[in-house]
């Protein structure tokens, strides 16, 4: 349970290191892509923080908070599903209105090295919560490594249209790339839902 703990804690970190310098830098940048990204990622730190506090319920012993415990985690994936839905909307109507006006995103590289660090380390620690979830006989712990998947091919996504933007400066790539995460997006919210990845069992990726 420990190291599950230890697994919460570092996703958190990382999420909110993520979040602020990916919305950051998608204003500085004016990219719908980046933006989306960062907010995404304010979702998955708030499901976190849950199961955070879940798990070291857990870890103390208190059993008599778990219906309490369940009925937060089902209140929180409903309105994290519901953010996702905005979100994707959002996604969509900016990016038809930067398509329509020809907007250009600058290039950003703190949104490059963010969408770097996410591509790389986010596989790797979501097999690390699955190989802890199966150990210690974790639902929760394991819908949230299928997240982490998640949000690791979200950012090969957000990687690849940043690159390209910086290498060809075409003034559509931010809003196209954009709008190639609204089906993750929605898929997420439809996940968040329902209480359980559709994956069963395999990366959502």
């Amino acid at each position: 349970m420990q190291t599950a703990l230890r697994l919460e804690v570092l996703t958190i970190s990382w999420m909110l290191v993520e979040a602020s310098a990916s919305i950051g830098a998608g204003v500085m940048a004016g990219s719908v892509l980046l933006l989306a990204f960062g907010v995404d990622s304010v979702i998955e730190l708030i499901s976190a923080s849950v199961l955070f506090h879940r798990l070291r319920k857990e870890a103390s012993g208190a059993g008599k908070d778990g219906a309490e415990i369940e009925a937060l985690e089902h209140r929180t994936a409903r309105i994290a599903g519901y953010l996702l839905y905005v979100l994707a909307a959002y996604v969509v109507l900016q990016s038809g209105y930067g398509l329509l006006h020809r907007h250009t995103a600058e290039t950003s590289w703190v949104g490059l090295c963010i969408a770097l660090a996410a591509a790389l380390g986010m596989p790797v620690l979501a097999k690390a919560k699955i190989r802890v979830a199966d150990e210690i006989g974790s639902r929760a712990l394991r819908a949230d490594a299928m997240e982490t998947f998640t949000c690791g091919f979200l950012s090969w996504i957000l990687l690849a249209g940043l690159a390209a933007n910086a290498l060809f400066h075409w003034w559509w790539l931010d809003s196209t790339a954009a709008l190639v995460l609204v089906p993750f997006l929605v898929k997420e919210g439809r996940e968040a839902h329902i209480g359980e990845c559709s994956c069963q069992g395999k990366p959502c990726c």
